[in-house]
């Protein structure tokens, strides 16, 4: 069997429902997370790939202010509303996985958004996807490493 025809694994196929999700949204912004049934019974999933894919979805949705900030400042000359729809979900999934979530390293979270571009964006969003993520992990890099000296004296 050919890496063509593999099947995804349980978490890329959450991921990949993320964004397929997540692009809904951006279509009608009356989709939400709580009120996800009709996408569920378009896009069916096995339950740990669903449930996979709601913490991600849920979790977006609770930090996405900070997750669009984070992705404003790292895509140089481009704002979050120029970038295109699927960029820009591709780009709010790596981003929650970077800030939020310890248990995936962010070589994982890179390269399944890299991967996840090649799949579903134009010819240069994998490189685009790469060079944002790889900035904004850069940076939480830095901040997270920061010593916290307490309050100044």
């Amino acid at each position: 069997m050919s890496d063509k025809s593999k099947k995804p694994g349980t978490r890329r196929e959450a991921r990949e429902a993320t964004i397929q999700f997540l692009f809904s949204h951006d279509l009608n912004d009356e989709t939400l997370p709580d009120q996800c049934t009709d996408f569920w019974e378009l896009r069916t999933a096995r339950p740990k790939v669903r449930d996979f894919a709601k913490e991600l979805i849920a979790g977006i949705f609770t930090h996405r202010d900070k997750i669009d900030q984070c992705i404003d400042a790292a895509s140089e000359n481009y704002s979050l509303a120029q970038l295109t729809a699927v960029d820009r979900c591709l780009l709010r999934l790596a981003t929650y996985e970077i800030l939020y979530r310890d248990d995936i390293p962010s070589a994982v979270t890179i390269n399944e958004a890299v991967e996840i571009a090649k799949r579903f964006g134009a010819t240069e969003s994998a490189g685009f996807v790469n060079g944002v993520i790889d900035r904004i992990q850069k940076e939480h890099s830095k901040s997270a490493s920061k010593p916290d000296n307490g309050p100044p004296a």
